[in-house]
């Protein structure tokens, strides 16, 4: 077995090839069901980050055939002191140290790079998150994940919906993302969910304005279409709520609905249903391929899951979140 570094916004079309084929091997073995990926975009998906932040990756070899891969990105700002990692080895080559091998590799270099952590979000009940327990890293984060599906979706009650909104509110529907003059307003609605304070950066929403732009340059060039749903306090013309989705080139079929949120002093007006039923409206006149529509919740958050099932939401899966420290791991990684 081989384990080299891989970049895959120069390898050869072989190369990609070949991640999407162990890639969707995976899908099938742990997640029957699951739409596989395409090729389109799928360079761009896996090479392009944030500024701020960084990728590495690395490609394990047998017999010059591609079996496994660990991704890493090295996150920015609040996040710098953690590594995040997507790790896959082909189904018929489990259990022979690849995942140990490429996981000891983009931990040691993690490290390196003076991070503090190493983190990885897999479904509960794969053979990944036994990989990961097993090896020392702890269950931090658990989110319901939950799936419509469009064939059945009664829209006139979902037009209905949308309309239900309390008195001095309206929602506007933003394909692309939000316009210039409301991103301070936006941002400032999206420090709602920041909870750690910054080093050397004053967090506050013209800086997060600025990262809210380079976010959606972000998800364009890796192939990412975003539409945003906001709900404006008509007074003040400031954002109340905000929820936020995306296509992606090479998936589709489903679309991801990312943060939903309501603004505190909104809350109570019927905001967080309006929005994802004027989304779902909108997401079926511009996107007719989308057959499903994927979301995330803590499982803690219960006024949003209620607002989920309402639109007929089901869920599918526990996503946990695993984390294990980088002043042991790469150490017990090599001498297990």
């Amino acid at each position: 077995m081989r384990i080299r570094e891989w970049n895959p916004a120069t390898a050869p079309d072989r190369e990609i090839d070949a991640w999407l084929r162990v890639f969707n091997a995976v899908l099938a073995a742990d997640l029957p069901g699951e739409p596989l990926w395409r090729h389109d975009r799928l360079r761009e998906y896996l090479s392009v980050a944030m500024p701020g932040e960084r990728r590495a990756a690395w490609i394990a070899e047998v017999d010059g055939e591609l079996v496994g891969y660990v991704g890493e990105l090295l996150l920015g700002y609040d996040l710098s002191g953690t590594a995040v990692i997507e790790l896959f080895t082909d189904p018929a080559h489990r259990r022979t140290g690849v995942g140990r091998e490429l996981l000891a590799t983009a931990a040691e270099h993690a490290a390196a790079q003076h991070r503090q952590s190493v983190t990885a979000e897999v479904v509960e009940g794969t053979p990944t998150a036994e990989f990961y327990a097993a090896r020392g890293f702890a269950r931090t984060v658990v989110e319901e994940s939950s799936l419509l599906d469009l064939s059945t979706v009664d829209w006139d009650r979902i037009g209905g919906l949308a309309g239900r909104i309390g008195a001095g509110y309206h929602i506007e529907n933003y394909p692309g993302g939000p316009p210039d003059e409301l991103l301070a307003s936006y941002a400032d609605a999206k420090l709602v969910i920041r909870h750690t304070p910054v080093a050397d950066v004053e967090w506050n929403p013209g800086f997060e304005a600025d990262r809210l732009r380079d976010s959606l340059r972000t998800l364009r060039a890796r192939g990412l279409r975003p539409y945003v749903a906001v709900a404006l306090h008509t007074a003040s013309g400031e954002v109340a709520g905000l929820t936020e989705l995306v296509i992606p080139a090479h998936r589709p079929q489903r679309a991801d609905q990312y943060d939903t949120i309501v603004v505190p002093a909104h809350r109570g007006y019927g905001l967080g249903l309006a929005m994802k039923a004027r989304m779902l409206a909108d997401l079926r006149a511009a996107e007719p391929q989308v057959r499903e529509v994927q979301t995330w919740q803590a499982v803690e958050d219960e006024p949003m899951l209620r607002v989920n099932a309402v639109l007929g939401f089901r869920p599918d899966h526990l996503w946990c979140e695993y984390e294990a420290p980088l002043t042991s791991l790469p150490r017990n990684l090599r001498t297990a």
